[in-house]
This record gives C-alpha cells, structure tokens and sequence, in this order.
C-alpha cells in the first residue's frame, strides 16, 4: 500500500508542501480563493527545524494503533474503511486535546476550519489528501515537494531505495576525494560539520 513517506535529508524548508497541503484543504482549491476565505485554511504538514536548522517534513504517520484514536474520548477520531488513514470528525470534535497530548509526533494543531462547523474550533490533522487519492492523485504535499523529501510510494520501495545508496556510497570505498574509507561515521561527521558551519552563518 502506497503512503507518504519522508526523506528528512532532502528537504530544504521552502514549505511549499504547507502551501499545498492548506490550498487543497481549502473551498476554491486554489491559492487565490484559498487567501480569501474565511477561515483562512491551514496546513497539516508543519516544518521543523532540528538542532542546526534543517528542516523536517512532519505529519501525521497513520499509527496503528493510534495513540489519539485511544485517547479521543467523543470518538471523533476514527479509521477510515481501508484502514489506512486516521480521521477526524469535526462535528463529534469537543476540543479537549486529549488526542494532541498523547500524539508522539505533535502533529495535531487546533483551528477553526472550512469543513467543521462554523466558529468551532476543531483538531486538524493530516487525512492522507483522500480526495485526492479518490481521483488518482496524489497527496498535495508530494505534488508539491520538488527535493523528493515527501514522495507516495510503497515505504519498502524507499527503504529499498536507501539501501541501494549507502550500498553504492560503501563499494565505492570513498568519502570525498579518495582521502578516507568509507566509514557511516564519517559521512555522518561531514553532515554535521557541513551543518554546524551553516548554524554559525
């Protein structure tokens, strides 16, 4: 089963995921009509920034079990008929928090929104862009990440992926320029240094 998946190590923080997440969760569906409504939507996929300023795509990971589905004491937070996506009903939503306090990856965030009833405010969190899905496309954050840091694929097919560039970076024996042998450690250390030099700037 497809899902989103993120490559942290390429994202670069223009947040252009944010801009299409909250304009596909808008009435108009475009950015023009979507900065005029009222309320204004909002994202469900937020960028972080890490100890040296790299960026982070962070969204809901569909646990299963799910934490806030446990702790969502109305049941307004359910599965959908799949089961591949954790979903908020916004009109049995009572604004407790509850499901935010046990969510491990903070990803819920607490709006007034288009869809949920007028003035209330509602948790929000990522829906998998299942609209989308239904009319065979994908999520409008990956649409929109040019870096390949969010791609909609089979999760093994990345993993697979990433295997088969640490296998490429070990046989080639080399960290830069043939000075050292390939050592996962000292490509780690060149990434921090890299970052720290950045952090300093």
């Amino acid at each position: 089963m497809k899902s989103v998946v993120v490559r942290p190590e390429r994202c670069v923080g223009c947040m252009q995921c944010m801009i299409a997440c909250a304009v596909a969760h808008s009435r108009s569906k475009t950015l023009f009509g979507a900065i005029q409504e009222h309320p204004k939507p909002s994202s469900r996929i937020h960028i972080g920034a890490g100890l040296f300023r790299e960026a982070f795509p962070n969204r809901c990971r569909h646990c299963d079990p799910a934490p806030c589905y446990f702790a969502c004491l109305p049941g307004a937070i359910f599965r959908s008929e799949d089961g591949e996506t954790v979903v908020i009903d916004h009109g049995r939503c009572i604004n407790c928090a509850s499901c935010a306090m046990v969510c491990p990856f903070g990803v819920i965030r607490y709006h007034q929104d288009v869809f949920a009833p007028p003035n209330k405010v509602v948790a929000i969190k990522c829906d998998n862009c299942m609209e989308r899905q239904e009319k065979g496309m994908v999520p409008a954050c990956v649409e929109a990440c040019k870096t390949g840091a969010l791609v909609f694929e089979d999760v093994n097919v990345t993993l697979a992926e990433k295997t088969a560039e640490v296998s490429r970076a070990a046989s080639a024996g080399i960290v830069e320029g043939g000075k050292e042998p390939f050592n996962p450690m000292n490509v780690l250390n060149k990434h921090r240094e890299i970052l720290e030099s950045l952090a300093k700037n």
